[in-house]
C-alpha cells in the first residue's frame, strides 16, 4: 500500500511539475553577443515591427530596418528580425567592396538562462562561420539549431539588400 501511495504522489508532483513548463517565450529580453572581445556591444534599437511577423509563426521576420554607407564604402545593413522557437534573432552585416567584414548580432535569445548561455557561446562561433563563408551558408552551431537557424536566415536578408549574393 505504501509503494502505491509513493507512486501516485510521484506520478502527480511531476505531472504538475510538467504542466508547468512553459516551451515558448511570453516576453523575450533582447540582448548582444559581441563578435569580438574589442567590439562594443550593439545598443541599436529594433526595428519597428520587429517580433514574430506577420504570421507570429517561428522563423517569421520583419522587414530589415536601417541600411548606412560610412566613409570609404563600408555599409551597414540591418537583417530583419527572426523568431525563432526560443527567442528573436537579429544581426547586422558589414560590408565594404563587395565583401562581408563583420557580422554584428543585435539581438539573440536570452529570456532563460540556457538560451543566454548558448547564445553567448554561438554568437561568436556564427560570426566567425559567416565571416569564413563570406555568406550566410554557415554550418549549424551544435545545441543552437534555432538560433544558428535564425542567424542565418537574418543575414541572409542583409546581404541579399546590400546586392551581395552568394
Amino acid at each position: 500500500m505504501r509503494r502505491v501511495v509513493a507512486v501516485v504522489v510521484g506520478t502527480l508532483g511531476g505531472l504538475a511539475l510538467l504542466a508547468s513548463f512553459h516551451t515558448s517565450a511570453t516576453s523575450s529580453l533582447r540582448a548582444t553577443a559581441p563578435s569580438t572581445a574589442s567590439r562594443p556591444p550593439a545598443t541599436a534599437p529594433p526595428p519597428q515591427g520587429s517580433g514574430t511577423g506577420a504570421s507570429g509563426a517561428p522563423g517569421s521576420t520583419s522587414a530589415p530596418s536601417t541600411t548606412t554607407t560610412a566613409p570609404g564604402g563600408r555599409r551597414t545593413i540591418d537583417g530583419p528580425s527572426v523568431s525563432t522557437r526560443y527567442g528573436d534573432v537579429q544581426v547586422r552585416a558589414v560590408v565594404q567592396g563587395g565583401r562581408l567584414v563583420d557580422v554584428q548580432a543585435l539581438t539573440l535569445p536570452s529570456d532563460r538562462e540556457r538560451s543566454a548561455r548558448i547564445s553567448d557561446f554561438a554568437g561568436p562561433e556564427l560570426h566567425d562561420e559567416a565571416l569564413q563563408a563570406q555568406s550566410a551558408n554557415i554550418d549549424v552551431v551544435s545545441g543552437a539549431t534555432y538560433t544558428s537557424e535564425g542567424y542565418a536566415q537574418s543575414l541572409q536578408a542583409a546581404l541579399d539588400r546590400a546586392g551581395i549574393h552568394s
